[in-house]
């Protein structure tokens, strides 16, 4: 199948993640995923959610939202509906399970880690462009707690990347964009460690089934992108951050 620029099946959009994006958040990069751009930050304040209060333990949270002119029709803002539709509340979710299950949450402390996604521009992909790029403005955010010498060690334990996946007339792809989601006869969103680990893997058939083959071959596709979008935030981290995580 012929791809927008001309893409090979295991080929990812251009991939850009610029650090310090915002001046004010502990974390925040820019991720640019082809024309899909998301800005993700991270807050860190001295408190817990009640149910961690007295236990020593932190946490981090997630929010996301797309801002009304990242689609092509205007989005309209969750605080004019007075809820948060189901696609927001389930993504949010999936952005902070992903990040707490490589992070040791009682060595930060009673602290929660807010994470903030804010979608400027849509062009499929957003929930898993917001987790890698997510993922970079915590790192960097929880290793000012280490530098300061306010936490005792650096508790990320691992990297964390996604990506989507997908069928089109029987062919594999990875990192679909719009146009290709829209039209895919399945579509997978996997999250991976760098360790090759899985966190999470979302896949459905759109009004089609698929094999196992089909399976092993979306799930390849992945673990080759996530290993790309990996090498990229050790990159844009430094060593002097990258070398600590995992340790």
């Amino acid at each position: 199948m012929k791809r927008e620029n001309n893409r090979t099946k295991e080929e990812l959009r251009p991939v850009k993640i610029t650090k310090n994006y915002i001046m004010h958040p502990d974390g925040s990069v820019l991720i640019e995923v082809g024309n899909t751009k998301v800005i993700c930050t991270a807050v860190i304040e001295d408190k817990v959610p009640p149910f961690l209060k007295g236990t020593g333990k932190g946490w981090i949270s997630a929010e996301y939202s797309m801002i009304p002119g990242s689609t092509k029709t205007r989005k309209t803002r969750d605080i004019n509906k007075l809820k948060i539709d189901g696609r927001t509340q389930e993504i949010q979710r999936l952005i902070g399970r992903s990040l707490r299950s490589v992070v040791d949450l009682e060595s930060i402390g009673e602290r929660t880690v807010w994470i903030d996604c804010d979608v400027i521009q849509a062009d499929g992909g957003t929930r898993t462009a917001s987790i890698t790029g997510s993922f970079v403005a915590m790192a960097e955010a929880i290793y000012k707690l280490y530098k300061n010498n306010e936490i005792e060690n650096m508790p990320v334990k691992s990297f964390v990347s996604a990506v989507s996946v997908g069928m089109i007339n029987g062919e594999a792809i990875v990192d679909l964009n719009y146009e290709e989601d829209s039209s895919a006869d399945v579509d997978m969103n996997i999250v991976m460690t760098d360790k090759g680990e899985f966190i999470e893997v979302q896949g459905t058939g759109e009004e089609a089934t698929f094999t196992h083959n089909d399976l092993m071959s979306l799930i390849s596709l992945a673990t080759k992108g996530c290993r790309e979008l990996n090498d990229l935030q050790r990159t844009v981290l430094g060593e002097e951050i990258s070398g600590e995580i995992g340790k």
